[in-house]
């Protein structure tokens, strides 16, 4: 009886000392924070983790430190976070690379909905399908009737295979079910070079990036890959309304914690973020380079993630992608 009772006496201490999920949340963070972006410094993923890092920091009281582990496709900077302590003080910027990473690559150190819990998602932009200039089509439907009608002979560049621009140009294929040929490139720069000269026929890519050669006449825009128009590119239609419904292939940017991580501790951060990302300067910022913010709870960003990587898997296999 009185082992018994001890016993209980135990559990009851054990209960008021154990600090509550609002205690725990409330008290989060109170050392720096690591947010790791996989990708290389200066690209989007790097420049919205600084501008979220830097909000969070005004909201939170304590310093959000970005740091950079490109390399791999993302493999490097997502395997170092899948390591790390499940404290809330390590993060992972996650985009649809990594969705794709999850069918493209059979021996990654990692699986994302294994290792790690979602946060929140942080934003998204459209891409835009551009046609050389002297490509004699004037809008989507012209460019899937010439397609067939030549199944072959069409080619379009990306920044390298597995990228969300060359499965986007894949979902493409697959959707209309056209035989398109696919030219990589180690990088948008050089692809967007020979489309301006007339060496590839078409290419996806950001709508921030190609709408001054839209404006100009160098390139035609034919479709942006969003649900909704691009207020950077508002005269072109989505690539749903120009004839074919359903598809949509964003880049959009998202954030995790290694799986573990508190309750407390993710639901603060979803709340924060959200509410980072749906100030109107923030909005108004984003907006002139086409971004949108992206607001989600972790169990609806749970069920996007699934998704897209289901999608994804589709076309993978559909198109026999595979790299080395």
């Amino acid at each position: 009886m009185r082992g018994t009772l001890f016993a209980a006496l135990a559990g009851l201490i054990g209960l008021a000392l154990a600090p509550s999920p609002a205690l725990a949340r409330a008290s989060y963070p109170d050392h720096p924070v690591t947010i790791v972006v996989p990708f290389a410094a200066g690209g989007s993923a790097d420049v919205y983790a600084r501008i979220l890092a830097q909000e969070l920091g005004k909201a939170t009281g304590q310093s959000f430190i970005v740091e950079d582990k490109p390399g791999a496709g993302a493999v490097i900077g997502t395997q170092y976070a899948a390591k790390a302590a499940p404290d809330g003080y390590t993060l992972l910027v996650i985009s649809n690379t990594q969705t794709v990473n999850e069918s493209l690559l059979k021996r990654r150190p990692y699986k994302l909905m294994r290792d790690f819990v979602p946060i929140t998602p942080i934003n998204e932009a459209p891409l835009v399908l551009a046609v050389r200039a002297t490509l004699p089509v004037h809008s989507l439907a012209d460019l899937i009737r010439l397609a067939k009608a030549e199944p072959g002979k069409l080619n379009y560049a990306s920044s390298g295979t597995g990228t969300p621009y060359n499965m986007a140009g894949e979902l493409f294929k697959h959707m209309a079910g056209l035989n398109i040929v696919h030219i990589p490139y180690k990088g948008s720069d050089q692809a967007r070079t020979d489309l301006l000269s007339g060496q590839v026929d078409m290419m996806f890519d950001a709508v921030s990036t190609m709408s001054p050669l839209v404006a100009s006449g160098k390139v035609r825009a034919l479709g942006v890959t969003s649900k909704t128009r691009s207020v950077v590119l508002p005269d072109v239609p989505t690539m749903a309304q120009a004839g074919l419904p359903g598809y949509t292939a964003t880049l959009w940017l998202g954030l995790l914690a290694p799986k573990g991580t508190p309750k407390a501790v993710v639901d603060k951060l979803n709340h924060e973020i959200g509410e980072i990302t749906q100030r109107q300067d923030i909005r108004t910022a984003w907006a002139r380079s086409g971004v949108t913010p992206l607001r989600m709870s972790p169990a609806e960003f749970t069920r996007f993630l699934r998704q897209d990587i289901v999608k994804w898997h589709e076309i993978v296999d559909a198109a026999h992608i595979s790299v080395n």
